[in-house]
Formats: structure tokens, C-alpha cells, sequence
């Protein structure tokens, strides 16, 4: 045993040298400040900032669009009263392959623009202009970053024109000849089969002096935007073929900025009306209502393909040790005591067949999930229990288990009871089986690791989903597994006796426990009649118990009588079953006694446009990690205290029931299921707070700055 854990210690420490090889201060890939274009201000007059980002050779941030993946760069701006910023003056990006997707931003450098109104009325010495960016910076991973900055101009005096800056003169010169310039040309759009082709309509192009043509849209789903992109130059003008985001609904229109090199020089044309100034560099006067920021890009580039499957690994080994898990777990443990004395090669065997079932549960559980989410579905993982059927369903296995274990009834005629319970020449698919069970319960947990995996096989092709939820399920079957491929680890086991049979009675109170929860978990999804028939269920489960172990010493036809009793028992349950969906509970609109406020994105949105600190909550009744967070950390008295000094509003997202608006936040975050932890200070990037809490970390995260509520 000391050899395993021995293994399972360098597992951990290699996976988390892995981690420190990740760059940890984003300040040394990216160098950013605030620069103006003159030297002062006079009132009644705009002026030009610009915000200058300098990237480690390599790296890269993002225009408007990000493309496939990628987020823009964000300043909250903290302005003098009635000092306003417009819309940012974006240059035009590049095309950034990375594998698969396409991405649109900015390599080297790039001063984004931004004009600064200054009321006539303005009294005071200087004008402070300060903010915070945000931003991610990406070469092979991701990193999000930010950067308070500051730059103070002095106030000129009435009637004066204040003169350029000569240090920033040649900087805003190149930054203006990067931006897109409106097109003299008229230009349209045409359908040719599944490709849209814009048309630039310049009949003074040379065709052999124009290459390396590129569109980029201002909406970000508009276009496939990995696809390529075909140039083909005539005496009419210039022609891209594009693809379409979605062929059966190609755009009728398509703003945005579209570059050529015309003999050695790069020239941009802004296409079209530009949308609405973009909510990622909005002042604070716009709304959020469509401008949530997120930590990392879709589909979590801070991770590659082989590291999410380590962390998915590591994560299936921890769920072993969640209360939803051990109980099954330490069951079929005690299975292999019975087979201790079998031959190593039938152990073996015994110990893959738990492995298939896990893993291929997994991997079907995967495929449904991915599959639904295709389809448009707002799920997450754990969605099956979203559905009171299914809770109740593993409610009634469960508790069928737990007799087997009391000794109610037995299954399969042995302690291994649900684990070789189909029959008893069949002890491999009891193998089998147990992995299944063990898949179905221990999908509630979030154990540490698995958040940000799981998100990312869930925006990856189907093929690398399966890897990372593989990779799940194996660390989830590994313990069990490498009990049974270690024979001497068997060979420590004690000898089979009388103690397992108390054994087998003290692990069925988990058993029962687990049943509770499920109940509890009912209780949150339906109606006072759902429950009833819940309930009722587990009483017609208990009796089938009963009737069907009086069968076992009852010949004839009082035997058949008591088996035909079991039958008509678990049909009548499987009826209940089927009316437990039509009475859901409804949903809880009202603040709690603590204080809480039941979550809405309008509300969200409401308070962070007031300047609000705001924590949101992201739980679910099946969820036990978030149950264990409420009661260790959330709860406690100080944390309570600490809301209440600084000023936070707490938003609590229920997601026991399905709830497309939970489930869209959870996805803009890169997460699939909960729990989920944000801290939001007005309009500042949210925090990202661990899914296994502290009452340390959380009073550390509420206080770390104070006064952010009063901003």
C-alpha cells in the first residue's frame, strides 16, 4: 500500500511542476500604459488616449471579434465627473491559427484608441484618467491579466490649443495609419452554393500586385471563421469567398474589416456599419447587460488537450473519496476480501470489468451530454439529475442495495451484493456493474481538478471530449483497479469470516444515508405530491424486498404468490416513477432570511451598473461539494459579517431544475456544472473563486480590497 500512494504522491507532483512551467505574472508578457496624444486639455474639447500593449514576442491579445476563442481586451475606466470615453477605435487584427481554430487579434504591439470629452464647465488643475485593463495574452495557453492605469493632463487655459505631444506624436501617427478606413468602393454580397462571396467593386486593382486578402466580421458567429478564405482579383474588383457560420442562414449582410497587401502594403477598409461601441472597453455609463467579462476564453485555451486530461485524471481519483462514491466504493472493496482467495488472473479480470463499466459510462454519459448540447440543449454535467425520475430511480437502487446489505433480502447470494448481484455465474457483469453505479452517483461531485477539465472537453470536437472524460473515468476506476493488478496488496487483505458479515451490515448506514440525500435532493425538484409519491415508492421498494426474500423459503404456490406480490410491488414503484416529472416544485423568487437574492442576469447586470460588489453562488441540491462549501465556509458567521461590512450583495443560482440562464453564465466561464464561485466589484473582471471553498479564502477574496463596493 505504501508503493501506491508512493505512486499517487509523484502523480500529484509531477502534475503540479507541470502547472509552475505556466508563465505566472501576465505583467511580463504584456507591458500596457495609458498615453495622450497632447500634452494638456481644454475644456469643452475631446482629446485622444490611446492604451498601449507591448506582448513578449509570441504572444498575442485580441481585437473586437476574438474569433473561435479569445476575449478583448477590457478597460473600466475611473473618470472625473462629467469626463466621458467613447468608442474604442480598434486597428485591424491578424488572422492567429491556433491548431484548429481561428483567432483574430494582435501580435508585437498595438495602441488601441479612444477619445476623451472634457465638459466646458470643467474646473479643476488636471484631468485624471485612470482605469483598469483586463485582458488575456495567449501563446500556446492563456493567461488573463491586468494592469491598473493612470496618466493626469493638465488643464490648459481658456482659449489655448494645446499642442501635440512630440514624445507620443509618432506613436498615435502609426496607430491612426493601423486603423481600417472607410472604403471608397462600394462593395456587396453574394450567395455561390454554401459560400458567401464579398465583392469589392475597385476596377483599378492590378491583379497580380494584390495577395493575402482577409475578412474579418464584426459578429463573432457569422462566419467559420477557420475556414479559408479565396481570393480571386478581375477587372471588376476584388472577390473573397467566405463560410458562412451557418450555410442554411447565410448573412444578408456582413460588416467588418476586410485587408489586402496592394503592391508591399497592408491596407484596410472598414466594411459596413460598425455594431454598437463594443461592451468589452465600455465606460461606466454602458450597460452590461451584454458585456459579462470572462476569465478565459471559450473553450479554457489555458488548457491543451493532454493537460486537461492529466487534471481530469486527478480529479476521478479524488471523487473516490466524495460521500456520494465511497460508500460503493469501500463495498466492492470488500468484494475482493470473498476473492482473496481466487486464482490472480480471475481477480484481475474483475477489477477491468469494474474499469469497463466506469469508462464506458463515462464516455456514454459524455456522448449524451455532447450530443444534446449539439442539439441546442442548456445543460451541464450532472444534468441527469436535473430529472426527479432519475433521482428517484437511483434512490429506489440504492435502498435495494442497502437491504442486500441488512440482510433483508439477498441479491446474488453473497456480501458482494450489488457488485456481483446480476447472477451468481456472472460475477464479471457485477463488476461491470458496480463501475456503472459508481459513474451514475458520483456525477453530483465536483472534486478538485475537474471543473476546468470537464469545461474544456465540453467545447472541444467530440474526440477530444471523449479523451478528457475517459481520462476521468480511469482516475475514477484506478484505485479499484490497482488493488486487483497487485496481487500482494490482496495477500495483506485479512481472511473471509464471520467479521464480514458485521462489516457488510455497518456499510449499508451509507447506503441509507445516500438514499436520504437523494430524498432531500427530491424534495428541492417537485411538489408536496411528487414527494408523496417518492416516498411512497421507497415503501413499495422495501416491501418488494420483503416478498421477494419470503419467496426464497416458500414452495409452491405461496412461493410464486410472494414473487408475483415482489413484481406487482416494483411495478406499481415504476408507476409512481412516471408522475414524479408532471409535478415540479416552483421555483423560489423571494429573498432568504440571510439576505440572499435568488440569481437573474437582469439583476446581475442591475447591480454591477450600479457600482455594486455582488458574489454569486452557483449551486444545486445534488451538488454535495456545494452543500459541504454552504456549510464550512459560506455560512459561518464571519463570512456572513464580512458580506454585510463590505457592502456585497449575495445572488444565489439554483440549478437543481434546469435553468438556461445558469447554465449560459456557467459557459461563459468555461465551466459545465457547478458549483461555481464569482465575485463581480462593479464593473471590475469577476473573480474566479476555488469550487472548493475556505472560510479564509473567501474572507481573503471579500476584503483584499475594501471600499470596491462604494466605487
Amino acid at each position: 500500500m505504501i508503493r501506491s500512494f508512493t505512486a499517487l504522491a509523484l502523480l500529484l507532483t509531477g502534475l503540479t511542476g507541470a502547472q509552475a512551467l505556466v508563465p505566472k505574472q501576465p505583467k511580463d508578457l504584456v507591458q500596457a500604459r495609458l498615453v495622450a496624444e497632447p500634452s494638456a486639455v481644454a475644456p469643452g474639447t475631446t482629446v485622444t488616449v490611446g492604451i498601449r500593449m507591448a506582448m513578449k514576442p509570441g504572444w498575442h491579445v485580441y481585437w473586437r471579434n476574438p474569433g473561435d476563442s479569445g476575449l478583448p481586451p477590457e478597460m473600466a475606466w475611473d473618470l472625473p465627473q462629467g469626463v466621458n470615453v467613447g468608442a474604442v477605435e480598434w486597428p485591424a487584427p491578424e488572422r492567429l491559427p491556433v491548431q484548429t481554430l481561428m483567432n483574430y487579434g494582435y501580435e508585437g504591439e498595438v495602441t488601441l484608441l479612444v477619445p476623451v470629452s472634457v465638459p466646458a464647465d470643467y474646473s479643476g488643475g488636471s484631468v485624471r484618467l485612470a482605469g483598469k485593463l483586463s485582458y488575456l495574452v495567449c501563446e500556446e495557453i492563456c493567461i488573463p491579466g491586468s494592469a491598473d492605469l493612470e496618466l493626469a493632463l493638465p488643464v490648459a487655459t481658456a482659449g489655448a490649443t494645446p499642442a501635440p505631444d512630440p514624445a507620443s506624436t509618432d506613436l498615435f501617427a502609426k496607430a491612426r495609419a493601423a486603423l481600417p478606413e472607410a472604403s471608397p468602393w462600394p462593395s456587396r454580397l453574394t450567395r455561390e452554393g454554401d459560400t458567401v462571396v464579398l465583392s469589392l467593386d475597385h476596377a483599378g486593382l492590378e491583379p497580380d500586385a494584390i495577395r493575402e486578402a482577409a475578412f474579418f466580421p464584426y459578429g463573432e458567429t457569422v462566419l467559420d471563421n477557420a475556414a479559408s478564405q479565396t481570393l480571386t482579383v478581375d477587372t471588376s474588383g476584388l472577390h473573397l469567398a467566405l463560410k458562412p457560420g451557418d450555410a442554411a442562414k447565410p448573412p444578408a449582410e456582413l460588416p467588418g474589416v476586410l485587408t489586402f497587401i496592394d503592391r508591399g502594403t497592408r491596407r484596410a477598409f472598414a466594411i459596413g456599419e460598425p455594431p454598437p461601441p463594443a461592451a468589452a472597453m465600455a465606460a461606466p455609463s454602458e450597460s452590461l447587460s451584454a458585456a459579462v467579462p470572462m476569465p478565459a476564453p471559450a473553450g479554457d485555451e489555458t488548457l491543451t488537450l493532454w493537460s486537461a486530461a492529466g487534471l481530469a485524471l486527478l480529479g476521478g481519483l479524488i471523487l473516490n473519496l466524495m460521500p456520494c462514491v465511497f460508500p460503493v466504493l469501500s463495498i466492492k472493496v470488500l468484494s475482493l476480501v470473498k476473492q482473496a482467495g481466487e486464482s490472480a488472473m480471475r481477480v484481475r479480470i474483475h477489477g477491468l470489468a469494474y474499469t469497463a463499466g466506469v469508462l464506458g459510462s463515462f464516455l456514454a454519459l459524455a456522448g449524451l451530454l455532447m450530443a444534446l448540447k449539439a442539439g441546442g440543449a442548456t445543460i451541464g454535467w450532472g444534468f441527469q439529475l436535473q430529472s426527479p425520475i432519475v433521482v428517484a430511480v437511483l434512490a429506489y437502487g440504492l435502498l435495494a442495495m442497502g437491504l442486500s446489505l441488512s440482510g433483508v433480502v439477498h441479491v446474488g447470494g453473497g456480501i458482494a451484493g450489488l457488485g456481483d448481484g446480476l447472477t451468481r455465474r456472472s460475477g464479471y457483469r457485477g463488476s461491470f456493474f458496480t463501475g456503472v453505479l459508481a459513474t451514475l452517483v458520483a456525477t453530483p461531485c465536483t472534486a478538485p481538478f475537474m471543473g476546468g477539465a470537464v469545461g474544456f472537453a465540453l467545447t472541444q470536437p467530440p474526440a477530444a471530449g471523449l479523451v478528457v472524460f475517459a481520462s476521468l473515468g480511469l482516475g475514477l476506476a484506478l484505485p479499484f483497479l490497482a488493488l486487483t493488478l497487485w496481487p500482494e496488496a490482496l495477500r495483506l487483505m485479512p481472511r473471509p469470516g464471520a467479521w464480514m458479515d458485521t462489516l457488510k451490515g455497518v456499510l449499508a448506514f451509507p447506503v441509507y444515508a445516500t438514499v436520504a440525500w437523494l430524498v432531500w435532493v427530491l424534495a428541492q425538484q417537485v411538489g408536496p405530491n411528487g414527494l408523496l409519491a417518492g416516498l411512497v415508492g421507497l415503501v413499495l421498494v422495501g416491501f418488494a424486498a420483503w416478498a421477494w426474500e419470503r419467496a426464497r423459503f416458500a414452495g409452491g404456490w405461496a412461493g410464486g404468490l410472494a414473487r408475483g406480490t415482489a413484481l406487482a410491488a416494483l411495478l406499481a414503484t415504476a408507476g409512481l416513477v412516471a408522475v414524479l416529472d408532471g409535478d415540479r416544485a416552483s421555483p423560489v423568487g423571494t429573498v432568504t432570511a440571510d439576505g440572499i437574492e435568488p440569481f437573474t442576469q437582469a439583476r446581475l447586470d442591475a447591480l454591477r451598473a450600479d457600482g455594486r460588489t455582488v458574489f454569486v453562488d452557483m449551486t444545486a441540491a445534488w451538488c454535495i461539494t456545494c452543500q459541504i462549501n454552504e456549510r464550512t465556509a459560506l455560512s459561518r458567521d464571519r463570512v456572513r459579517q464580512a458580506f454585510r461590512a463590505n457592502d456585497v450583495v449575495l445572488l444565489r443560482g439554483d440549478w437543481t431544475n434546469q435553468n438556461p440562464e445558469i447554465t449560459a453564465l456557467l459557459e461563459r466561464y468555461g465551466r459545465s456544472g457547478v458549483p461555481l464561485y464569482l465575485l463581480y466589484r462593479g464593473k471590475a473582471e469577476a473573480s474566479v473563486l476555488p469550487q472548493i471553498l475556505t472560510e479564509g479564502i473567501l474572507l481573503a477574496e471579500i476584503e483584499k480590497r475594501p471600499g470596491l463596493a462604494q466605487r
